[in-house]
This record gives structure tokens, C-alpha cells and sequence, in this order.
């Protein structure tokens, strides 16, 4: 059998194996005893599974010396890859279910004649350097989930007034994205401006949730230890089509 293999050597638990590659392929965290086992063709027992996504990040269950091994096997064509080790765990997000935050959704949104522009379902608020990788193909996945997006208006660029820009798209959506990455956070917006628009500061209800992207959970404490804490996604941990499926679930259940 045909496969890449890359000896990481001994790794602690909670560090993070990062595989990058140039299509799907099945990627396997094994240890020594089961990377002879899969070498060899027995039975094996292993992390991770089929990469439809790149990159993919497994988590490092227990310490010990780690394999990692790429493989075509059951698909078609080929692939590259390359193999990095991140230090630190994958993020921790509050993972409660987006039905228990009814704040997140807002019901009470004026008629569209009574306001300047269209009424939408979701507005994503993100910075430009984001688009294109990630923000665009999130957009296209709600829109084949039958909802109304709105973000290109929504990009935040350095001199940006970022509570007005969001303040507008809560006032024309029901539910509000912000896209937390290092681009985001580098535009120079204080901690708590942000956790304050996140929060609704009288209630203490959660009005946006945050989408973590390329971003370890050490980076958005180091921002904002409060922020941190708000129940939000991560495209570490879901896909884009699951992230977008739960907000269009979420937004149809109050239908």
C-alpha cells in the first residue's frame, strides 16, 4: 500500500498535528504499535480519518512518539502534504448548543420599509484580509442553506468606526457573525469594544457569535479573557457547511 509517512517523534499530550494537503486524502495519527499495525495491514487503531477540508488538526491524545500517515486508499487521484506541529491545545470554545442563546436571533427587526436597506437573515462582520479564503465560500454556504447574507458592506478595514458598522448590521439582521482572526484582531479595536458589541452590556445576553478562524484559543485570551469565553464556533473543530447548516438550523427553528 502506497502511503506518506511522516515520524514526528515524542509528542506531549494536547500539542496539535497540523496537515496540509493538496486534496482529500485519509490521515492517520497513529502510535508506533499501530503504525506497524497499518504499515503491515493489520488492524489498527488510529485519529483523524477522511480530509475533505485542509488544513486538518488533530489534537495529541497522550504523550508518546507519533506517526503520521497519508493515504489515497478508497479515493481517486493523489495528493501532497505537509505535516507541522503546533504547540498548545486546539481551541476551547463554549460548544452549547446555538438553540440555548435565543439572544443570538433577533425577532423584532422593523419592517424593511421602515429601515434603509434590505432585512437580512445573516450579516458577517470580518476583516478584508479574510474574504477570500474564508468568509466568501462561508457566504455561498448560507446562501445554499436558503438564507440572505450580507457582508460585503461588512468588511472592516484600519480606520473603520467598528461599533457603527456592526451596530448597523444588528439593526438589519437577525443574527450577526464576527469573524475572530489575526487580521481581525490587528485592526487596532480595543478588547472591550468588541466584547462589548458581542455582549449586550445591560442584559448581559450574547447578540453575535464569534467565529474563530486560524486562531488558537492562547490568541484570542491574550485579546479579550472575556471574549473568550462566549459560546462560538471554530473552523479548527466544524467545516464551513456545518457551521452554516447550525446558524441556518438555528434561524429556521424561529421561523
Amino acid at each position: 500500500m502506497n502511503f506518506l509517512k511522516y515520524d514526528l517523534g515524542n509528542l506531549r499530550k494536547g500539542q496539535v498535528v497540523e496537515v496540509t494537503l493538496t486534496s482529500g486524502a485519509n490521515v492517520r495519527l497513529l502510535d508506533s504499535t499501530n503504525f506497524q499495525n497499518y504499515k503491515n495491514g493489520r488492524k489498527h487503531t488510529y485519529y483523524g480519518g477522511l480530509a475533505k477540508r485542509s488544513p486538518i488538526r488533530i489534537a495529541v491524545p497522550n504523550s508518546g512518539h507519533w506517526y503520521v500517515a497519508v493515504d489515497m486508499q478508497g479515493l481517486r487521484g493523489s495528493t501532497k502534504a505537509s505535516v507541522r506541529v503546533v504547540e498548545g491545545a486546539l481551541p476551547e470554545i463554549r460548544e452549547r448548543p446555538l438553540s440555548e442563546i435565543p439572544s443570538l436571533v433577533r425577532d423584532n427587526i422593523p419592517p424593511s420599509d421602515q429601515t434603509e436597506m434590505q432585512v437580512h437573515d445573516v450579516f458577517i462582520s470580518h476583516a478584508s484580509e479574510d474574504k477570500v479564503d474564508f468568509v466568501r465560500p462561508l457566504a455561498t454556504a448560507l446562501i445554499n442553506e436558503g438564507l440572505n447574507v450580507w457582508y460585503d458592506e461588512m468588511t472592516l478595514r484600519i480606520g473603520d468606526s467598528l461599533r457603527q458598522k456592526i451596530d448597523k448590521g444588528l439593526a438589519n439582521s437577525r443574527i450577526g457573525l464576527v469573524i475572530l482572526s489575526p487580521s481581525f484582531i490587528s485592526k487596532g479595536w480595543t478588547n472591550y469594544e468588541l466584547d462589548g458589541i458581542v455582549t449586550r452590556s445591560v442584559s448581559g445576553e450574547q447578540v453575535m457569535l464569534p467565529i474563530w478562524h486560524n486562531i488558537t484559543k492562547q490568541q484570542v485570551v491574550n485579546f479579550s479573557p472575556s471574549l473568550a469565553d462566549k459560546v462560538a464556533r471554530s473552523t479548527a473543530t466544524h467545516t464551513i457547511e456545518e457551521i452554516a447548516k447550525e446558524i441556518a438550523e438555528l434561524i429556521n427553528s424561529r421561523n
